[in-house]
């Protein structure tokens, strides 16, 4: 049984998985923004806001691990260098996949991986108990007519 078994085999060998997935990220690096299936870009989405985070770090040992990850020196310096300080400010959520219809030869499900570009705005925090009314509240005033 597979239960807890999260990870797509795409029919792929572990080795030809992770060179799959780290090209993906490597391509949305260098473009801003891919076209691929689904799934695809659900495992990509994983690995690319994983290196923005790392990337955000900005020491020498992240900028490694980002190298050895994506194996590629050029995509490494870019997402350090030009991606992540565009999210200095944002906790997480760095990518967005959009459905764009089936592809026509197999049908499989077709996606656009690129990274958010509105500028994040931070909610603001409600403070509320289990008894609904927060305890910071005014008491609410009820006026008798």
């Amino acid at each position: 049984m597979r239960h807890l078994k999260h990870n797509k085999k795409f029919g792929r060998s572990k080795s030809h998985r992770e060179a799959m997935v780290s090209m993906l990220v490597v391509a949305l690096i260098k473009a801003n923004s891919i076209k691929t299936t689904l799934e695809k870009a659900k495992v990509a989405k994983q690995l690319a806001d994983k290196m923005v985070t790392k990337a955000k770090i900005r020491t020498l040992a992240s900028r490694r691990l980002i190298a050895s990850r994506l194996r590629d020196e050029n995509a490494a310096k870019k997402i350090v260098e030009e991606v992540a300080p565009t999210f200095a400010d944002r906790p997480g959520g760095y990518t967005r996949i959009t459905k764009i219809g089936r592809r026509q030869s197999d049908g499989s499900e077709m996606s656009i991986l690129a990274w958010v570009t509105e500028k994040y705005v931070p909610r603001a925090k409600v403070a509320t108990h289990a008894g609904g009314a927060s305890s910071d509240a005014a008491p609410a005033e009820t006026s008798a007519v």
